[in-house]
């Protein structure tokens, strides 16, 4: 026989092998076993819980980067809004106002040497009302729903927690270990509530055995090949840089331009950062959670998620076009957001400027997204600056009691989710206990739609009736474990 023959025999067995271990590997591929929860039925005031949260929307906290704008008569109407609406808990609870915009509680356990941290924010962002198709600060309940602005992000959620404690204390319940709910009124600017709280925890050298704040939620069709609802759990959030990349022109009249204008040069190096992403990179909470759901996709989602080593080029290529969360989820993304030139149509721009947004990978640090940045700019002529930096937050884990716990009250809660890790993409107050805890979750207690997730920060934020009192059942359930 010929060699080559033997050479085609030979690459044809070979490709047999290597396709039948591909086959065979997602074959394999399959849900591992998971912990079932017996039901644990719970009922909460309904009416009390809808309402309450009307009352909370209709005080206008707005918070902003320049405090005197801010309204302090409706943040005052919050706080005592509070005591009205859930007297047991100030009576029983000790409590604490650390600043101006750090709200603290301490629910006392039979055993303090352990303790555990709810967290929400209060203060929301702004609204453009010509927008909407309701009022954003009447709490306007119709047709099953209530409209307003922190109706999800987060008064939702802070109502959900005050609910539970509420009920809880009325009914002679004593919590195991020490509970510290924590709220925030300048979440949305990067304020000093929430690391206000975190300096008093290191004072007191408190480590929480658990944290559990604002972040993913139960959502469909977010995943691949998986038809199942997911409820995710964010161990971790990306990083935030704004980076200011600035040049300077001579001016004069546009009748006789240079070759590139000051526009013209930052354009180019916006284009050739767009063409040029960020490198994927499989973080560790991106690899549970493709684990975890990968497993439970369709057969040939599961031979990618089997082999990835094999095929993360394919999954790269797939996250670079098509973009959103799965791209997010892979590598530091650039997202240019703002450019400025010349004052006038018809003049030469003597200095333009033009910012990016960047959510940072974990395991990358604000440093290293400015030497890539120049690298792809090459450029001397723009300057690049960074305006406000912070690296990602540590992964917590997903093993333990914390983990189990958050878990349970979730599948008990929305029986029908698979519960999976998930970086989280945002940015929260959470990050900043990232630094005295090593169990920092974050999960906003609802099922969410696209639609209704789109409205977070946009416009006709609102939430149905039935996921208000959800929320509450989610945190009676977590509690219970405290």
């Amino acid at each position: 026989m010929d060699w080559y023959v033997w050479l085609i025999v030979a690459i044809v067995a070979a490709l047999v092998v290597f396709l039948a271990v591909i086959i065979g590997r997602a074959l394999a591929f399959r849900p591992k076993k998971e912990e079932t929860y017996p039901d644990f039925p719970v009922h909460c005031d309904e009416k009390k819980a809808i309402s309450d949260l009307a009352e909370m929307v209709r005080c206008k906290t707005v918070s902003d980067t320049d405090e005197s704008k801010e309204d302090e008569k409706e943040f005052e109407k919050f706080e005592k809004l509070l005591a009205k609406l859930f007297p047991n808990v100030y009576r029983v609870c000790e409590f604490q106002k650390l600043s101006k915009r750090s709200l603290l509680f301490r629910w006392k356990g039979k055993d303090s040497s352990v303790s555990r941290v709810l967290m929400a924010h209060y203060d929301v962002v702004s609204v453009e009302q010509s927008l909407w198709q309701k009022s954003a600060f009447e709490g306007i309940e119709e047709n099953g729903v209530l409209w307003g602005r922190g109706t999800l992000d987060t008064k939702g959620t802070l109502n959900g927690v005050m609910q539970a404690a509420e009920q809880l204390i009325k009914e002679g319940f004593v919590p195991q270990n020490d509970v510290y709910l924590a709220f925030s009124g300048n979440e949305e600017t990067n304020g000093y509530g929430a690391p206000t709280i975190v300096k008093y925890f290191k004072e007191k050298g408190i480590r929480p055995a658990l944290v559990c704040d604002e972040g993913g939620a139960v959502v469909d069709k977010v995943f691949p090949g998986v038809s199942a609802p997911c409820a995710l759990i964010g161990i971790a959030e990306k990083g935030l840089c704004n980076i200011r990349f600035s040049v300077e022109g001579k001016g004069g009249h546009a009748s006789a331009p240079p070759p590139h204008t000051a526009v013209g040069k930052l354009s180019k190096a916006c284009a050739a950062v767009e063409n040029h992403p960020f490198p994927a990179r499989l973080s560790k909470p991106a690899e549970e959670l493709f684990d975890m759901l990968g497993r439970r996709s369709t057969f040939l989602y599961r031979m990618i998620f089997a082999n990835l080593g094999l095929f993360r080029g394919a999954l790269d290529a797939i996250c670079k076009k098509s973009g959103g969360e799965l791209n997010a989820l892979m590598r530091t993304t650039v997202a240019f957001t703002q450019m400025s030139g010349s004052k006038g149509m018809n003049v030469l721009p003597p200095y333009a400027e033009m910012v990016a947004n960047l959510r940072i990978m974990c395991g990358e640090s604000v440093e290293d997204c400015v030497k890539y940045l120049k690298k792809i700019v090459a450029d001397d002529e723009i300057r690049t600056e960074v305006v406000y930096g912070m690296n990602p937050s540590n992964v917590s884990e997903t093993q333990g009691e914390a983990w189990n716990m958050m878990k349970k009250a979730v599948s008990q809660t929305w029986k029908e989710a698979l519960v999976a890790p998930y970086l989280m993409l945002a940015c929260s107050d959470s990050r900043h206990y990232s630094e005295i805890s090593d169990h920092v979750y974050r999960f906003s207690a609802m099922a969410l739609s696209k639609e209704e997730r789109a409205s977070i920060h946009g416009n006709d934020e609102r939430i149905l009736l039935e996921k208000i009192v959800r929320t509450v059942e989610f945190y009676l359930r977590l509690l219970y474990q405290f």
